[in-house]
């Protein structure tokens, strides 16, 4: 036998054995893939189930009478009526109370943006003194809950004569909203390439045109998620309205939906009702900002 067929022979046996020990690998591979993939699929399904799940109960029980909210005999669907709408319409102050909330969620959006936009572009772009000390302050501001500073707004709110009306609301909201808000908006900004802002400069372009007209277009996915929490600080807020607001012409949404559930006589059929109405203008306002909501949240997390 020659030296050449024995090569041939050597190299024969080693890769035949090969093949089978590859395909093993790739068929338990993809077994584990597969059910590593039911697996997930699963328990997504089954956090779905969990996460809309309230939503759609509360849903269908605004549509009984409320007898059967009350009753311990879980039905879906159980003598429907639209009398629960009827009633929270035109019989109680909710359109007031809707009225309220949209003014005051309007004004604490626009503000906000105005206000978070400027100031992250300021921080993001200029040196002055007092820079690092201000963001940290508003870094400190949201470590502190809601109920800590309630008392010393109301304070403010009391000597500026403001307690009960809604101006007192919106500022409120903006000391809440305002400093996250910032410092999202800075790291968008940070960013946006400073080439641009020279360029404009060259152009002739102030400080103030250069943000308006170069960076702030450019911040669309930003602002829209600014638009979009303050507007829900704002929409959701009880505690502040609880402690400001003292009329029933001053409440809003949030705030006026504790009307239907009193001590002694929970009106759940009507308070279920109310709040599938509160969700449509949140609802309208996520489907204007979602396609702006991941990458304006994950924009500014690098920079460059």
């Amino acid at each position: 036998m020659s030296q050449a067929t024995v090569s041939v022979e050597a190299e024969t046996e080693v890769a035949v054995p090969a093949a089978p020990t590859g395909t093993a690998r790739r068929t338990g591979r993809s077994r584990r893939g597969r059910a590593a993939s039911l697996l997930l699929h699963g328990a997504l399904t089954v956090a779905s189930l969990i996460a809309i799940g309230p939503i759609v109960w509360v849903l269908l029980s605004s549509f009984k009478p409320g007898y059967a909210v009350q009753s311990t005999d879980l039905a879906l669907v159980e003598d429907p009526t639209l009398s629960n709408y009827r009633y929270v319409l035109f019989d109680t102050s909710f359109l007031r109370w809707l009225a309220n909330s949209v003014l005051v969620a309007a004004l604490t959006m626009v503000i906000g943006i105005f206000l978070s936009a400027t100031t992250g572009y300021a921080v993001s772009r200029f040196n002055f003194p007092g820079r690092r000390p201000l963001m940290m302050v508003f870094l400190v501001t949201q470590m502190f809950p809601v109920a800590i500073l309630i008392v010393p707004i109301y304070t403010i709110m009391a000597r500026l004569g403001l307690i009960n009306t809604l101006p007192s609301l919106v500022i409120a909201y903006l000391t809440i909203a305002i400093p996250f808000c910032a410092w999202m908006l800075k790291g968008y900004f940070d960013s946006i390439p400073t080439t641009l802002d020279e360029a404009a400069a060259l152009d002739g372009c102030g400080p103030f045109v250069t943000f308006w007209r170069v960076v702030l277009p450019l911040a669309r996915p930003a602002i829209a998620v600014t638009a979009f929490y303050t507007f829900l600080t704002a929409w959701g807020e009880v505690a502040y309205a609880s402690a400001f607001i003292q009329t029933d012409d001053q409440f809003t949404l949030a705030y006026g939906l504790q009307q239907f559930v009193p001590r002694f006589n929970p009106q759940w059929e009507y308070l279920t009702a109310a709040a599938v109405l509160v969700t449509v203008p949140a609802g309208l306002v996520f489907l204007f900002a979602q396609r702006h909501l991941v990458s304006g949240l994950t924009a500014g997390g690098t920079k460059g």
